[in-house]
C-alpha cells in the first residue's frame, strides 16, 4: 500500500497483522534482547521488510542498528526509513543518487488522544485542519498531520543530524493527498545552510494513515 505514494526509485516492503517472531543479526538480537516480546516482534518485522527492500535494490541482507536518535543505519550510499504501528510494518530504501530524502510514517487512522494536536501543531496549522475537517469530515486529519511531522523529521535527521521540534515544521496539508513543511528554524549562521522545507504525500486506507517525505521544498 505504501507503494501507492512513493517514487518509482523507491523499494518498498510491508507486512500486515500483527508482527511476528523474525530471525535477527547477532548485533541486533543484543540489542533486543532488553526488550519487551512485543516490542521486540516489532523491531525485528521492521528490519525483515528492510531487508526485503534492501533485496530489491539487489544488496545483500546486512544488520540495521540504530543511531543515536533511533534513526536505521544503512549501507553506505543508501536512504532508507522504517515504520510500524498496530497491525501494519513497512521499509522503503532508495539510492542516495535518485533522491535527496527519504522519510515513512504509519499510524492508525484514528484521532489523537486529547491534548496531543495542541502540543505538536502550531496555531495555524489547527486553523487549517479546521478548513480540512469542514470539506472532508472523514478524514482524522489531525493524525495526518501527526504522520507527516514524523516523514519530516525522519528524513531530516539523517541529512542534518540535529534534532527537529513539532512547532519547527508548519505542514500545509491538501486534500489531493500531497503536503508540504515549511522549516521555521534558529536565526543561526548554520541554519543558513539547513533544509528549508520538504515535500511528499500521504494516503489514508484501510484504517491507515500513511505519509511519506521524498523530496526538498
Amino acid at each position: 500500500m505504501i507503494g501507492l505514494i512513493l517514487p518509482g526509485s523507491v523499494a518498498w516492503s510491508e507486512t500486515f497483522g500483527a508482527a511476528r517472531d523474525t530471525a535477527l543479526f547477532p548485533q541486533e538480537e543484543r540489542l533486543a534482547a532488553e526488550m519487551v516480546p512485543a516490542r521486540r516482534r516489532e523491531f525485528g518485522a521492521a528490519r525483515a521488510c528492510a531487508r526485503q527492500a534492501l533485496g530489491r535494490l539487489g544488496m545483500p541482507p546486512v544488520p540495521i542498528l540504530p543511531g543515536p536518535r533511533g534513526e536505521p543505519g544503512w549501507p553506505s550510499g543508501v536512504l532508507g526509513s522504517m515504520t510500524h504501528c498496530e497491525g501494519y510494518q513497512a521499509a522503503a530504501v532508495a539510492r542516495s543518487a535518485d533522491l535527496p530524502v527519504l522519510g515513512i510514517d504509519a499510524e492508525q487512522h484514528r484521532p489523537l488522544p486529547r491534548g496531543v494536536l495542541a502540543a505538536v501543531s502550531l496555531p495555524q496549522e489547527r486553523g487549517r485542519l479546521h478548513v480540512l475537517r469542514r470539506g472532508h469530515p472523514g478524514i482524522y486529519w489531525d493524525r495526518v498531520l501527526f504522520s507527516t511531522k514524523e516523514s519530516v523529521f525522519k528524513a531530516w535527521y539523517p541529512l542534518t543530524r540535529r534534532p527537529l521540534e513539532f512547532e519547527e515544521a508548519d505542514i500545509t496539508l491538501t486534500p489531493d493527498g500531497t503536503w508540504r513543511a515549511r522549516l521555521r528554524l534558529p536565526g543561526d549562521p548554520a541554519a543558513a545552510r539547513l533544509p528549508r522545507g520538504f515535500t511528499g504525500r500521504w494516503l489514508v486506507a484501510d484504517g491507515l494513515v500513511l505519509t511519506v517525505s521524498t523530496d526538498l521544498a
